[in-house]
């Protein structure tokens, strides 16, 4: 590993001011609002987008993202004592999702049905049943994973590792298998598992099946995540975000006004935060959600974000939408 040489951490101060406002987050009346902490731009305009970040705490934080076209590879960056380092491994192609454990391993999805396994210093490419892109992983164990993804020729797919070898789930109906694209698995346990994707497909693995939740949206549907209580989904197209949230076993679409597409979401105890295209940020609180003044003026799309254990807030994004993937952002918020 090496420290990353175009990675300059630019110090722009940003005062927020706490105003006393009042976060509305059903009733669609979403206000924007500062937060106590600065937000700060890590870096920006590097030369390939940064669509995922995951961590196991505020000092061993991974990012992965496109392929940089510089003979590299994929974009991996992994923050640790301080100081980002970019990590090759060997490999080609554009990487959609990371995924671990705290006491490791890491897995990346990617292009051409790539899953890399990060465990220690090694870095080993896993056998995969398809050539389809990954767009989730996730897993409650290193032997016990999901992963999705698909593509226009392929298809949708949903794949399962239980410590010998990644095999395809069969269950998957064949209209959704050849109609659309699986982008993310999330669940609170190996028995209750959530997968969702294009056209506004939501499908629960629970106890053994498959179930199909679908039709509370067309819109395609791009990240999951949540905790005990509640799962929350976040998608949309153009200037139309969706926000759907799971509580009493019942999906329930959340109304906020002019909120353009979402793209990425992370739940941590009661706090949760979503991000989308132009920079957008939104806080879900006691109070519901609401709109965050990050004070920074980002014509591109967060595609990623992340909660650190000392509660930072970390977002990853650059040009996500359309090849070629580009001009990767970092912003943070400090606790």
């Amino acid at each position: 590993m090496f420290n990353l040489p175009f990675i300059k951490k630019l110090q722009i101060v940003i005062f927020l001011t706490c105003l006393s406002v009042f976060a509305v987050g059903c009733s669609g009346d979403n206000l924007l609002v500062d937060e106590v902490g600065k937000w700060e731009i890590v870096d920006a305009g590097l030369p390939a987008a940064l669509i995922s970040i995951w961590g196991s705490d505020a000092d061993d934080i991974w990012i992965v993202g496109a392929d940089s076209g510089d003979g590299i590879g994929p974009m991996v960056l992994h923050r640790q004592q301080g100081k980002w380092s970019r990590i090759s491994t060997g490999r080609t192609g554009d990487l959609w999702w990371v995924f671990g454990f705290d006491d490791g391993p890491i897995f990346m999805g990617g292009e051409n049905g790539m899953i890399l396994r990060q465990d220690g210093d090694v870095m080993k490419l896993m056998e995969t049943p398809g050539r389809a892109t990954v767009y989730g992983i996730w897993g409650t164990t290193p032997n016990d994973l999901w992963a999705v993804g698909g593509n226009v020729i392929d298809g949708g797919f949903v794949w399962r590792y239980t410590g010998d070898k990644w095999f395809e789930l069969t269950q998957l109906p064949e209209r959704i298998k050849i109609n659309h694209s699986m982008f993310k698995v999330w669940g609170n346990d190996s028995n209750d598992v959530w997968i969702i994707g294009t056209g506004g497909v939501i499908l629960n693995y629970k106890n053994g099946t498959l179930l199909e939740q679908s039709g509370i949206t067309n819109r395609t549907l791009f990240t999951i995540h949540g905790n005990n209580e509640i799962a929350i989904i976040v998608g949309g197209s153009g200037e139309q975000g969706k926000i759907l949230e799971y509580q009493k076993n019942a999906w329930k679409e959340i109304s906020l006004k002019e909120t353009p597409h979402i793209i990425g979401v992370r739940v941590k105890e009661e706090i949760g935060y979503a991000v989308g295209i132009r920079g957008t940020v939104l806080k879900r609180d006691n109070n519901g959600w609401s709109k965050v003044n990050t004070g920074i003026n980002l014509s591109e799309a967060f595609h990623s974000v992340w909660i650190d254990s000392d509660g930072g807030v970390w977002a990853v994004g650059g040009k996500v939408l359309a090849p070629p993937l580009v001009d990767g952002v970092m912003i943070y918020r400090a606790p």
